[in-house]
């Protein structure tokens, strides 16, 4: 957890944090015109940037989409007081790929996310969901509990949203980016600062990446098919999961990821 904001100490971090926003909010804004729900969500392939980006960028990424997102609301006409729970949930979009890839236990490929083996893409798959179930579960209570749109109806459809865009776009980016960004330096173990990202007594990376994984998508399998919209237990299921999500995210801290240096990608 601590990395989250240690970040912001490094120069270099927060260029990353500004030029994933700039990205990310730069594709969102054309599609704002391509509506699904209005006034709350619309197709949006820029949802591909928050997995990549997290994956090589780390904690920015987690910073860069929240406030793209924002900024998306902001000069898309959709800033409300569902635009909270939008940031959060955007933060965690971009968070779980940096802490889910190498992480997955027998999901992981155990190498670098170049996408050049089967194995990748079936991680980078599974990544992609889990941080797009996340993400809408997030958004989904929050806009529900606001009395705006049932999470029954929103929750599957930023899942749909999301997962399609950063699973069928995401491989071939990060097979084009990920050798440029590694040979500039950039990803995140070489722009962080080491004691940020030292492992802590309390870390377990694979307990906190498969936690992730299962809540996101409990929650949301959940929210849709046992609890009704803006009842007890709706809300009292969006407590517990984000509460869970924070927890696992704590535990989280893998340290110097041996997938995202020092090997050879060419």
């Amino acid at each position: 957890m601590r990395e989250l904001f240690a970040m912001w100490r490094d120069t270099r971090m927060i260029l990353l944090v500004a030029v994933v926003a700039a990205i990310y909010a730069a594709v969102l804004l054309p599609f704002k015109l391509f509506t699904v729900i209005p006034g709350i969500t619309s197709i949006r392939p820029a949802n591909v940037f928050p997995v990549i980006f997290g994956i090589m960028f780390g904690p920015a990424a987690a910073w860069g989409a929240a406030i793209g997102n924002l900024i998306g609301d902001v000069f898309g006409g959709t800033l409300g007081p569902g635009s909270v729970f939008g940031f959060l949930g955007n933060f965690f979009f971009g968070l779980v790929g940096y802490k889910l890839w190498g992480n997955l236990g027998p999901l992981s490929s155990g190498e670098e996310p170049n996408m050049r083996s089967v194995q990748q893409v079936i991680e980078y798959v599974v990544t992609a969901v889990a941080a797009s179930a996340a993400c809408a579960v997030i958004i989904a209570w929050g806009v529900d509990l606001l009395g705006l749109v049932p999470f029954t109806v929103l929750g599957p459809t930023i899942m749909i949203n999301n997962s399609l865009a950063a699973a069928v776009l995401g491989p071939p980016l990060l097979y084009l980016t990920y050798p440029r960004i590694k040979d500039m330096g950039l990803l995140y173990p070489d722009v962080m600062r080491e004691e940020d990202l030292e492992e802590t007594s309390f870390s377990q990376p694979v307990v906190a990446a498969l936690g992730i994984l299962v809540v996101s998508l409990t929650w949301l399998a959940l929210g849709i098919y046992v609890f009704s919209p803006q009842s007890t237990m709706q809300m009292a299921l969006g407590g517990v999961g984000l509460l869970l999500l924070v927890v696992f995210v704590v535990i989280g801290n893998q340290g110097l990821p041996a997938q995202l240096k020092g090997a050879d990608i060419r």
